[in-house]
């Protein structure tokens, strides 16, 4: 059996008025640019897998799944705070969940995930892992026999 490493990001957003809807709360949609976000950080954290990296690469993995679910509002000027875990699976695709909290009481206000799958620079489907993505587990996720 394998001992997957649990790769988790934290990165902090404050809401903009940009983002609320006509009830003066978080627009349901903007919870997929806060992942988006939460993406991003991660990557960083654990640099071989951003952006920069799929664009030097010409292998992009665009947004194949997403679910959501709602549990309280965010306002304008709260700041959320999002959780991504990295979510080991095999095969070429990446997958996160999330967890996005209201910092000022720590109430969970929505949890959800995501799958990318990828695609060559033709734009076709990808059935093996790109070599940058294989070179990043081998690098972070420290597969081991237990």
């Amino acid at each position: 059996m394998k001992e997957i490493r649990e790769l988790e990001d934290i990165c902090r957003i404050q809401v903009k008025f940009s983002e609320i809807d006509s009830m003066r709360r978080v627009w349901h949609g903007s919870y997929v640019t806060y992942f988006e976000d939460g993406r991003e950080s991660f990557g960083r954290r654990y640099p071989g897998i951003g952006y920069a990296d799929m664009q030097r690469s010409g292998i992009y993995a665009p947004l194949y799944d997403i679910h959501i679910k709602y549990y309280a509002p965010l306002a304008i000027n709260d700041v959320a705070i999002v959780h991504t875990h990295y979510v080991y699976q095999l095969g070429a695709r990446l997958d996160y969940r999330y967890e996005v909290y209201r910092e000022s009481d720590n109430k969970l206000c929505a949890v959800g995930n995501t799958t990318q799958l990828f695609i060559d620079p033709q734009g076709q489907l990808m059935v093996d892992k790109p070599d940058y993505y294989q070179a990043w587990q081998d690098r972070f996720l420290h597969l081991s026999e237990t």
